[in-house]
């Protein structure tokens, strides 16, 4: 068995953001933190437990149901000198305050020559939950990817989630850092230091010679679970974690795609206008050697729906990443689907040890 460095622990995501946010609060007085259910009992999920104590209610506040109001009070602090960190929980609440988000946040420092800066995290959900549907459960990372002047970080592991959100508040730009629910509650080896992951910087989880899979966030665990059920048919699959979807790291997918001659993208938003397509068209213009067309695993186009009778079949798994690599790999996922025939499908949590704050 090995054992872990003296100053390496296991956490959850949830508490290495709670850890990151402690430290880098520790070290730089102008980071404020803010938002709805910051001081609450649950503390977002337990990502903000404890903090109104320690640095007192001057730094760690909650704020009125007003999204575009208080995001222009960020924007306006940031351009001040400080450096906020808002939860907006809910990416869907967010929607309110897109015009702050896009038209000045995101526009500030190339309107005014780069004198200027909006140096702002703004933290927000995303992904299934509770039975929440369209209006509480939407995946629009590729929205904010969309516009210029905008980082979009999106972790999936304890040790990235801390050092990614370290990186974001350090950074002099506003970063929208998304982050799903069941992300949450996994387990990680964590640094005890504070320590920053680079933003626009993807991670090889998983080596692989035959198809590379590429995801982020949440889909990066049905990824590495799908690409552990196909090694049983000899099928050696890379994954590719993208931690930061704007920037994108192209050269280390490229990278593994000119290794494997394979690529699926594995995303948690719709198919049209999604990540999967700018990442496909990027490695054709890259004119790589392919074996086999690229594919994409998304959502079906329409809303997110609440129902488990409807669940079960909109979202996507390592089940149906399974599926698509044995079709490009021509291998026959015959075997695993009548496992999965038996299997009870779990309605708005990842599995039975799920003990989400709700």
């Amino acid at each position: 068995m090995q054992c872990m460095p003296e100053n390496v622990r296991l956490l959850t995501v949830a508490e290495a953001l709670l850890e990151g946010t402690r430290q880098v609060m520790a070290e730089d007085e102008r980071v404020i933190v803010i938002g709805e259910g910051v001081p609450d009992p649950k503390g977002i999920f337990g990502t903000t437990l404890g903090l109104r104590g320690e640095f007192g209610v001057d730094r760690v506040f909650d704020m009125p149901v007003a999204e575009n109001g208080m995001t222009g009070v960020v924007i306006g602090a940031a351009l001040a000198g400080m450096r906020p960190i808002l939860t907006h929980q809910r990416l869907d609440f967010s929607l309110y305050s897109l015009d702050q988000i896009i038209n000045n946040a995101a526009k500030w420092h190339f309107m005014f020559g780069g004198q200027s800066s909006v140096p702002i995290v703004i933290r927000m959900m995303i992904g299934r939950g509770w039975g929440q549907g369209a209006q509480h459960s939407q995946n629009l990372q590729a929205l904010f990817a969309h516009i210029p002047g905008l980082k979009v970080v999106m972790p999936a592991t304890a040790s990235d989630a801390k050092g990614l959100l370290v990186a974001s508040v350090r950074d002099n730009n506003p970063v929208i850092f998304l982050e799903h629910r069941w992300v949450h509650g996994l387990r990680g080896e964590v640094e005890e230091d504070l320590y920053e992951v680079e933003l626009g910087k993807a991670h090889v989880l998983r080596k692989g010679s035959d198809i590379t899979i590429v995801s982020s966030s949440y889909m990066t665990v049905e990824g590495l679970r799908a690409a552990e059920v196909v090694s049983g048919l000899g099928v050696s699959a890379e994954v590719v974690d993208l931690r930061t979807i704007r920037p994108l790291d192209m050269e280390t997918i490229i990278g593994s795609v000119r290794k494997t001659g394979r690529l699926l993208v594995v995303d948690s938003g719709w198919m049209t206008g999604g990540l999967p397509g700018e990442i496909i068209m990027r490695v054709l213009e890259a004119e790589v050697d392919l074996t086999i067309n690229p594919r994409r695993v998304s959502l079906p186009d329409m809303p997110t729906p609440t129902s488990p009778a409807l669940t079960k079949g909109f979202y996507k798994t390592y089940k149906d990443v399974v599926a698509t690599v044995c079709n490009m790999m021509n291998k026959d996922p015959g075997a695993f689907e009548a496992a999965w025939d038996q299997e009870e499908v779990a309605h708005d949590v990842p599995g039975a040890s799920f003990i989400g704050p709700f």
